[in-house]
């Protein structure tokens, strides 16, 4: 299961490397199943393996002009003080048994990867979906913030990635390209650098309520930046779109597994 482990992660990277997002939904699942990995353990190291893998990421954009350094300010604030507080906090707070439903006990890990599985379920639609408003003008005259939605919006995925872990990406691309109106390519690159920052300042909130596997952890995200570069390496020659789709389709089929697997098996 280890070796399994270990491919894995670098599909995981492979997968930001080709599509630009969506191998981080499945961190937290691979931790979970293949390395034996406690659920609230998984999502702390979620966040190592994904800020990391991000921030390398994140460097051929910047290179290329593709981060917007204001925008990425402006959203990501809000949504670093949310995951913070949610994993210095709020998630210790949660009690390891939280009720009984028909003779099953709903406890932490129970509720962690549910909230997981749901969050892979709506990533994977956003994948699947075709995306004609993508094709957009690239060139933005001016940039207009809405504040209070930029706002609400950072503090809400913040609290989700502290919660389970994942980047987000999904919900902040579309957030960019609405309320600060960039163009997609920037928008895409913004994500990478406001995922990158908001889950490794998320993860030094856990740093005091567990102790870590180093190993495992350093041993993944190298998996997982190599991937990056394979996949990047990888994307000039195969078609994204389809890629996207058809990775959409497994993120979904992992997600109603994990919600069937936590209910019923």
């Amino acid at each position: 299961m280890e070796i399994a482990g270990y491919i894995a992660s670098l599909i995981i990277g492979i997968s930001l490397g080709l599509i630009g997002g969506g191998g981080s939904i499945l961190t937290v699942p691979v931790l979970v199943y293949l390395f034996r990995v406690q659920p609230v353990v998984a999502t702390a190291y979620s966040l190592f393996i994904v800020g990391s893998t991000s921030l390398v990421g994140s460097f051929p954009k910047y290179k290329g002009n593709e981060i917007n350094l204001k925008t990425a300010l402006i959203f990501g604030i809000p949504s670093i003080l949310a995951v913070y507080a949610t994993r210095a906090f709020i998630v210790p707070a949660i009690p390891d048994e939280l009720f009984t439903i028909g003779g099953m006990v709903f406890t932490k890990s129970i509720l962690m990867m549910l909230l997981f599985a749901v969050l892979m379920v709506f990533a994977s639609v956003s994948m699947i979906r075709s995306k004609k408003e993508e094709v957009e003008e690239e060139v933005v005259t001016e940039q207009h913030f809405n504040y209070p939605l930029i706002l609400l919006e950072g503090v809400v995925v913040g609290m989700l990635t502290g919660l389970v872990g994942a980047g987000g990406g999904f919900l902040i691309i579309p957030a960019l390209v609405l309320l600060s109106k960039l163009p997609m390519k920037q928008a895409i690159g913004t994500s990478l650098l406001i995922i990158a920052a908001k889950s490794l300042i998320g993860f030094t909130g856990d740093l005091k309520n567990a102790s870590m596997d180093w190993k495992l952890l350093l041993t993944v995200t190298g998996l997982a930046i190599i991937g990056i570069f394979i996949g990047n390496k990888l994307s000039k020659k195969i078609s994204a779109d389809s890629l996207k789709k058809g990775f959409g389709w497994f993120v979904l089929v992992m997600g109603i597994y994990i919600i069937i697997k936590e209910l019923f098996l």
